[in-house]
């Protein structure tokens, strides 16, 4: 795997760290009151909520932590790049995907772009994203800039391949999320492909507006449990798609 997964040595952080800290809170109270209750059938209830919430926390650190590591590095594999493709990571955070690719190029490039919000990645700031490039030896492939998804600041047609983890669910208005795909077409050079994987079922939303823009082999599938973020009705989901010539 090219992610190098057990040597991995830059920090990446925790996804949506509220979420998690929601999760937690609810499993300590659950937890306290499976103790104290003073009804058996209410303790048994509670201790049941709370194995179940236990086990949503643990999903969520696996997923964040190492199940989109392991997955995102199937997906670049699948991606077969040549080494000297200009590559855009949409919402990189941290780095985890942008870091992915920029291990498969050589003279090739790897652009992240982001707001660098820490309620969407803990800790999500663009030098400590400078820094992992660093620690993982990739600083000289990688570029970074701060923008908003819907108004990229890159002319037509100037990436090979755009790449998006987890990013664009962000946008609250559906509206604004179609735009977002919208600029991810028009920056993909005539010929490059589109992998956007999301949860909170958005997949929909992607493929939809990406056939009306007249991409070609647009296509949705489940990314499977390591990217459960916290279980089955939080499912990442995998969008990809063709820009034709």
């Amino acid at each position: 795997m090219e992610i190098h997964l057990a040597r991995r040595r830059a920090s990446y952080g925790i996804d949506s760290p509220g979420t998690l800290f929601g999760f937690a809170c609810a499993l300590i109270s659950l937890t306290v009151g499976a103790v104290i209750g003073e009804r058996a059938v209410i303790r048994l209830a509670l201790t049941v909520f709370a194995l179940c919430c236990a086990g949503s926390v643990a999903l969520y650190l696996y997923a964040t932590k190492s199940g989109k590591f392991r997955v995102w590095s199937e997906i670049l594999d699948e991606v077969f790049l040549r080494g000297d493709e200009r590559v855009l990571d949409l919402g990189c955070g941290r780095g985890a995907v942008l870091i992915a690719a920029a291990r498969r190029l050589r003279t090739g490039r790897v652009v992240g772009i982001d707001l660098w919000r820490t309620q969407d990645q803990s800790g999500n700031a663009e030098s400590r994203t400078v820094r992992n490039a660093a620690a993982e030896g990739v600083a000289d492939r990688i570029e970074l800039c701060t923008g908003d998804l819907r108004r990229l600041p890159f002319a037509d047609s100037t990436f090979d391949v755009v790449l998006s983890s987890l990013a664009m669910h962000n946008i609250m208005r559906p509206a604004d999320r179609v735009t977002a795909i919208d600029e991810a077409v028009r920056v993909l050079r005539p010929g490059g492909r589109v992998f956007v994987a999301d949860i909170l079922g958005t997949a929909k939303e992607y493929r939809r507006r990406l056939t009306e823009l007249g991409m070609t082999a647009v296509r949705v599938r489940p990314l499977g449990w390591r990217m459960w973020f916290g279980g089955p009705w939080v499912r990442t989901k995998l969008v990809t798609a063709v820009k034709p010539f």
